[in-house]
This record gives C-alpha cells, sequence and structure tokens, in this order.
C-alpha cells in the first residue's frame, strides 16, 4: 500500500493582494498613532509648565512687586521667574570669572567653612557640582557593560572616575600592589537600578573587566527607565516604521527596494 502523500505548507505570496483592513481597524491604528505623536508632548508641556511654575513660585516673592510686570498688568507672566533666575545666575557666574567677584565668593566659602554642619554639606555638593557639569570632566559620559550580578550576566553602567591613589593601593592588584594580573587600574562604576535610573550600586572594578560601550548616555538611561523596551535605533527606521504601520493600516502595500533592471529588460511600473 502506497504511503500518503504529504502536502507541503501553504504560504501566501507576499506579492499577491492584501487583505482589506476594516473601518475599525483603521480606526484602532489611527487612534494609537495620535496617542504615540501627542502623548510624549503632552507630557513634556507638562512637566515643562511644572517646572516653570515651581520656579516662578520661588523666584518671584523674592522681588518687589513694584518691579514686576504682573503689578501692572491683569495677568501673570509665565516664566518671569525663570527669566530673572537665569539672568542672576549668568551674572553671578560673571562676577565669579573676575577677581572682585572672586574675592566676595571666596570670602563666604571661608565663613561657610567655619560652619560646623554646612561645611561639609557645601563642600560634598560643590565638589558633586564641580564634576558633573565641568566642561573637561569624563564622569558619567561614557557608558559600559560589567558581568553583575552574576558570572555571565551583563548590566549597563556609567563610568564615574579612577580610584583615589589610596583606595587603589588598598585594593588587590592595584597600582600600589603588584597581584597576580599585574598593575590594575581600578575605576568607579555606577550601576542604575531599573525603571528609577538615580538609585543604584557604585562600585570599584578593574578597567580590564569593564567593557565600554559606543552608546551615549542619554540613550542608556532610556535603555534603563524602560527596562530594555527602548532600545537605541535610528530615527529613520523608526519614522519608516511608523509610515508602514499607515501604510498597513489604509490597505496598502509596503514600499519594497527599487532594485536597477538588468540591461534590455523594460522597466517595471509601480501603481499603488
Amino acid at each position: 500500500m502506497r504511503p500518503p502523500t504529504t502536502l507541503p505548507p501553504f504560504e501566501p505570496d507576499p506579492a499577491g493582494p492584501r487583505p482589506r483592513v476594516s473601518a475599525r481597524g483603521r480606526l484602532r491604528t489611527y487612534f494609537l498613532t495620535g496617542i504615540i505623536v501627542a502623548g510624549p508632548l503632552a507630557i513634556t508641556a507638562y512637566i515643562t509648565w511644572w517646572i516653570i511654575t515651581l520656579i516662578d513660585g520661588f523666584v518671584k516673592p523674592l522681588v518687589p512687586a513694584s518691579y514686576l510686570p504682573d503689578h501692572y498688568l491683569p495677568f501673570s507672566i509665565p516664566g518671569l521667574g525663570m527669566l530673572i533666575a537665569f539672568v542672576a545666575v549668568t551674572l553671578l557666574g560673571f562676577l565669579t570669572a573676575n577677581l572682585v567677584g572672586r574675592s566676595v565668593i571666596e570670602f563666604g566659602e571661608v565663613l561657610l567653612a567655619r560652619t560646623p554642619v554646612i561645611s561639609g554639606l557645601y563642600k560634598g555638593l560643590r565638589q558633586i557640582f564641580e564634576t558633573l557639569f565641568s566642561a573637561n570632566g569624563t564622569s558619567f559620559r561614557t557608558v559600559g557593560l560589567v558581568e553583575f550580578p552574576v558570572k555571565g550576566t551583563w548590566s549597563v553602567v556609567f563610568l564615574s572616575a579612577p580610584a583615589a591613589p589610596d583606595v587603589q593601593a588598598a585594593l588587590p592588584g592595584g597600582k600600589g600592589e603588584a597581584g597576580e594580573d599585574g598593575r590594575n587600574d581600578y575605576v568607579g562604576v555606577f550601576l542604575p537600578c531599573a525603571p528609577n535610573p538615580t538609585t543604584g550600586f557604585f562600585f570599584y572594578l578593574p578597567r580590564t573587566d569593564i567593557i565600554e560601550v559606543g552608546m551615549s548616555v542619554d540613550d542608556a538611561a532610556k535603555l534603563v527607565m524602560s527596562a530594555g523596551v527602548i532600545q537605541p535605533d535610528d530615527p529613520q527606521a523608526r519614522l519608516q516604521a511608523m509610515a508602514a504601520t499607515l501604510r498597513t493600516a489604509q490597505g496598502l502595500a509596503p514600499e519594497t527596494s527599487r532594485e536597477t533592471p538588468p540591461a534590455g529588460a523594460a522597466p517595471r511600473r509601480e501603481t499603488v
């Protein structure tokens, strides 16, 4: 008896006509596309307005009412407090850059340094601000990968700064001690936690155990905050994907790559 023949699985022709999308499916796609476009804009506008309102509420009470335009106008001008704060901070930086302003700042720092509780807090905050906002600084501007929490698993970290000489000398195999692996250059790394990257772990690792990644700090922060959902990609590819979604909702065939026809062949016309 002859065994039954098995037919190959049916595969639809990709070049064939695409099934028409119902009106309900189109409305759903349009609605989701609108959320994708309007959602980030709305959240950005809300956060911006909240910051402006917060700064205005802090700065405006410090300015006499007779100097504010709100005292003479029937409405309030949003952002005036932020403008005043920006001008004041810029003026403070200008004064600090010259000799007279530097002398005044140094005198104020001497007074703060003699205050028992405030001195330590001020010095620590100043070092942090100088490190983060320095134009020549390299802290938290390089993204890397380390094996954590177990071997074979990799976590995203931000490189901070090389370890201090005392720390280097105390660590095994550091620059102050010849270990089995030679003299290691230890560097501080910060491992952020998802989805809140402001918390995490800080530890020292040999530079040879860190794999530096050519990824910007912004992309790495988005990767951590979204728990890997938002991947660093090309903006052009994202726009093409959105256009493909819209074409699918409209029941149109996706755009195919235009290949050069062979010599002697008539050019093919594509109709949509």
